[in-house]
């Protein structure tokens, strides 16, 4: 790819994560140059990205396409080597954008957290990318990097060759972006093709996804419910694709919910939502509720965080403690996690798993991606172990 224009596209610079994507990149590209560009549909609104960005330093340059123009996407592909969408929901609009930069020798990477449009990228495109030497790389936000990588550093904190359990905890203060609610609803719709979550591994190795009952946590002092969300599959699939894992390996994955009270009200909440969501007409009134491209004030981001407690344990006894923490998950983490993901493919290359296909983050950066968001601010602290 040492022909292509650029190193880097953006496609989606114009909505609410992708302008925060943006201006995080123009800030890296000033301190370490690279040729980079940002993609849409309306140019307009590009130019307007672009005058903002320049603030920063050199401002990117602008290229037009749009999700319904094949043509259009296939030369935003060819002119780069990695690109990097926030164009969702994805299971709406995302096809066409995998099949370019597959078609055309480009890496990819998305913030998606809906599970049936990756697990089509793994049918229809891995075999192609990894014969292509091309890492397709979906769930490069807060679905799902803190809890892959949380998962990867509990586990390697334990003896190697023995059965591991893991179980995540999620915390969350934040509100979700309007591209992550038009996903849920989309997926709430549909939940007959939501999943496609089964994971086989080579080897005559085990892995498997488990959940309890709503219960009071002790270790956090919480009420806990499991999170029916992709990041487990995702966990399982980097399970399944490194052996570091063990013999056989099981997760787990839940909110926080606080008190008994919350928890509740919590449930009941979902409850409704995914009910509201099977009928045109009240699916249609969830989805205006918040639509794509909006987001919270700078106020409100600043004072929103999360963090996930992952607990591992070997069949031995060993034992570690890992917490995955940071900021604004929805908004401000979510693009600094996508941004720093492309960053990886665009300098690190050198230093990441020889790996391609369609895969996760923890299979396709590893260590390199972990140390980037480290010194980007995240806390990915292994607090405690004993092998």
């Amino acid at each position: 790819m040492t022909d292509r224009l650029y190193d880097l596209v953006l496609f989606g610079a114009t909505g609410f994560t992708g302008r925060l994507t943006a201006e995080y990149l123009a800030n890296a590209a000033a301190a370490r140059p690279m040729a980079w560009a940002i993609a849409g549909r309306d140019r307009g609104k590009l130019e307007a990205v672009a005058a903002d960005l320049a603030k920063l330093g050199a401002p990117p340059a602008i290229l037009v396409a749009a999700v319904d123009d094949s043509a259009s996407l296939r030369r935003l592909a060819a002119s780069a080597r990695v690109l990097a969408t926030t164009v969702g929901p994805f299971d709406r609009y995302g096809d066409g954008v995998v099949e370019a930069c597959v078609l055309e020798g480009c890496h990819y990477l998305d913030i998606t957290g809906e599970p049936a449009f990756v697990s089509r990228n793994l049918e229809r495109w891995h075999a192609q990318a990894a014969e292509r030497g091309l890492k397709i790389v979906s769930c490069c936000g807060f679905d799902s990097i803190p809890h892959d990588l949380g998962a990867w550093l509990a586990v390697r904190a334990l003896p190697a060759g023995e059965p591991i359990l893991v179980e995540a905890f999620v915390k969350v203060d934040g509100k979700f972006s309007g591209g992550t609610w038009q996903s849920a609803i989309d997926a709430f719709s549909q939940p007959g093709r939501s999943t496609g979550m089964r994971v086989a591994a080579p080897g005559g190795r085990k892995v498997r996804g488990f959940s309890r009952r709503p219960h009071f946590e002790p270790r956090l002092g919480e009420w806990v419910a499991p999170m029916p969300t992709i990041d487990p599959w995702i966990v399982l699939r980097s399970a399944a694709a490194l052996p570091e894992y063990g013999p056989e390996f099981r997760y787990s994955h839940n909110i926080c919910m606080g008190s008994f009270f919350t928890l509740a009200k919590g449930m009941a909440a979902i409850g409704g939502v995914v009910a509201l969501a099977q009928l045109g007409p009240t699916r249609r009134w969830l989805q205006s509720l918040q639509p794509s491209g909006s987001g919270p004030s700078p106020a409100r981001r600043a004072r929103s965080h999360f963090e996930v407690f992952f607990f591992g344990r070997a069949a031995s006894g060993a034992h570690s403690h890992v917490v995955v923490a940071g900021g604004d998950p929805g908004y401000t983490e979510t693009s600094k996690m996508l941004a720093e993901s492309a960053l990886c493919l665009v300098f690190d290359h050198a230093t990441l798993p020889k790996t391609s296909g369609v895969l996760t983050t923890a299979v396709a950066f590893g260590d390199t991606l972990i140390e980037r968001l480290r010194r980007a601010g995240l806390e990915l602290d292994l607090v405690d172990s004993a092998k």
